[in-house]
């Protein structure tokens, strides 16, 4: 195939976006997101989406392009990326996919399982069980219920624990074994690689992020979206914290602290869930013409 999708994963904080921006500058096309967090346009400061200074004129797609507001799902993302993906293709040879969120990254490498209509009352039971009892309600019922799922999912995604246990429910059987895992086709070629380092490294970046991320007005920010907390796409690190500390549950120290404790075991879910796949290779952040010597000589033998 003359068409090569290099996709940069990671971990949180680990330093995907400045190498995709260099490696979109050297191949001389568009960066495509895969972080289920910067498609909101009312989420800045705590998705750590690129700057438009730091974006150095290379053109970013699925980065604010909804809002917190709308529903929108992994299977939206996987059609109109995929779409994109092949109306870019018939201007460039390569693309860049980048992002840290793993099952968005696997819908755009292999598509994702089809399942048939679950009941609607087995899905209001769920929700209304969640908005009794909170999300540990979901996760407890998903460990006990398809354990294997439970270790690779973002838990604290409720609507993707909620599809997952609504399977399990109508079918009798966890979900995983449902997975067909049978790859769809693409017209294109995939090169995935995995940027990571030291775990003390790692851990340090994190801090720092998140240190950074307060200096730039993150509380202001969380604060502004206080009133719509309930919705799904701010019950994720950063902000769901700093609501407790905007509630007087929690200190302003206690809420940062929480978000590096809770940022560092997020990034050890991604690092776990993609070396579970087997075809990404590893480097170092800081390997970048090592990279490029391996992706060229992927192109060249392809």
């Amino acid at each position: 195939m003359n068409h090569h999708l290099i996709i940069i994963a990671g971990p949180t904080a680990v330093g995907k976006t400045a190498l995709s921006i260099q490696l979109a500058k050297h191949y001389m096309c568009p960066v495509i997101s895969a972080d289920s967090r910067q498609f909101y346009k009312e989420m800045s400061i705590g998705t750590a989406k690129p700057s438009i200074e730091e974006m150095e004129g290379i053109a970013h797609y699925f980065i604010d392009n909804k809002s917190i507001d709308d529903v929108y799902n992994i299977g939206e993302y996987e059609k109109e990326a995929i779409e994109l993906i092949e109306k870019l293709f018939s201007e460039h040879d390569t693309l860049i996919l980048v992002g840290g969120s793993g099952l968005y990254i696997n819908a755009i490498l292999n598509g994702l399982d089809e399942f048939e209509e679950i009941p609607t009352i087995i899905r209001e039971n769920l929700i209304k069980q969640y908005n009794e009892k909170g999300i540990s309600f979901l996760q407890e019922e998903l460990k006990q219920k398809d354990f294997k799922y439970y270790e690779e999912v973002d838990t604290n995604n409720p609507q993707r624990m909620m599809r997952a246990l609504e399977v399990c429910i109508f079918k009798g059987k966890p979900f995983s074994e449902y997975r067909t895992k049978v790859k769809k086709t693409r017209n294109f070629n995939s090169i995935p690689i995995l940027i990571n380092t030291s775990r003390a490294i790692l851990y340090d970046r994190i801090n720092k992020r998140v240190d950074e991320m307060i200096n730039a007005g993150l509380v202001e920010e969380v604060k502004s979206l206080h009133h719509k907390n309930q919705l799904n796409a701010l019950n994720t690190v950063g902000y769901k914290e700093l609501f407790s500390y905007l509630e007087n549950k929690i200190s302003l120290q206690e809420a940062i602290d929480l978000i590096k404790q809770n940022s560092r075991r997020y990034a050890k879910r991604q690092l776990t869930w993609f070396n579970h796949q087997g075809d990404f290779e590893t480097f170092e952040p800081s390997e970048i013409e090592k990279i490029k010597s391996y992706i060229n000589i992927i192109i060249e033998h392809s």
